[in-house]
């Protein structure tokens, strides 16, 4: 809470991108919404990761997946452990801590509009008639851009991103968009590669070349510190052969992306990268 806001006045809800969550690859004004929240909600694997820089206080001991915690000189902040299973019940605690005055920082890795936490909260304020919330997005660097510039340039022309996951649509609207965005000469960034990323190549490999370019990249940004056991990797490979890469499609951690035919390999002493031209610009056209 501010220096200047009193107890009893609202706070506000706080929905933070931290990216891959190491503190390097982190916004300024996300560290700074965290580390001046009076109320932390974040997985215990972003607690682990804002802890090392001191976004948030050393781990105390926890009750019923709360702990209380200061560092620094820093006002005591509340830190509630999120889980899937109780998303709805995070919300509406986070509300209820907004009404009394509190600040509340409710975590999402990468962005909280890519496939992240914002539109819950959004649909839950909705739903319990919390208009008297105010909701603040802070933006972080999604996978797609954290494995994108390691790659090179693969984006800089027009690009997608489409969820594998099928928990809230079925696979017929999945395979409507990937058959849509190959059409339309989008590079595609898959997310949720765990589920059937080998059908939604195939969908793809009617609409496109066998040749273009393919990306597979496993914990963005982060190193050695991510779910991966090889820590952060990329491969890059050919739709042709995308299927053929089984052990490095490892769960959440893991993003593809597929080129277009303008998307090419480009390769220096350093290594191989990949570059997608703007519109088929040279450089004469700058």
């Amino acid at each position: 809470m501010s220096d200047d806001q009193t107890r009893g006045d609202t706070g506000t809800l706080y929905v933070v991108g931290i990216g891959p969550g190491l503190p390097h690859a982190m916004t300024q004004r996300a560290k700074d919404v965290i580390a001046n929240a009076d109320c932390v909600i974040a997985s215990n694997l972003y607690q682990e990761f804002l802890r090392r820089d001191g976004t948030l206080p050393p781990e105390t001991a926890t009750d019923g997946g709360t702990a209380t915690a200061s560092a620094g000189g820093r006002p005591e902040q509340d830190i509630v452990r999120s889980t899937m299973g109780r998303q709805t019940e995070l919300a509406r605690e986070a509300f209820e801590r907004v009404r009394d005055g509190e600040d509340v920082a409710h975590v999402s890795g990468g962005d909280p509009n890519v496939y992240g936490k914002s539109d819950l909260l959004f649909l839950m304020a909705e739903e319990d008639g919390a208009y008297d919330v105010p909701i603040e997005v802070v933006p972080g660097v999604t996978a797609a851009l954290g494995g994108a510039a390691n790659l090179g340039a693969p984006l800089s022309n027009d690009f997608c991103t489409i969820s594998l996951s099928d928990k809230w649509r079925g696979w017929d609207e999945i395979e409507e968009k990937l058959r849509a965005a190959a059409i339309s000469g989008f590079v595609i960034v898959l997310y949720n590669c765990w589920r059937d990323y080998q059908r939604a190549i195939d969908v793809v490999r009617k609409e496109r070349a066998d040749d273009v370019p393919v990306a597979i990249f496993n914990d963005a940004s982060r190193g050695d510190t991510g779910r991966n056991q090889d820590g952060e990797t990329h491969t890059i490979t050919t739709l042709r052969a995308a299927d053929d890469h089984d052990d490095e499609v490892g769960g959440m951690g893991t993003s593809i992306l597929v080129g277009n035919h303008e998307t090419n390999v480009w390769e220096n002493e350093r290594g191989k990268h990949l570059v997608t031209p703007r519109g088929g610009r040279d450089v004469d056209d700058f």
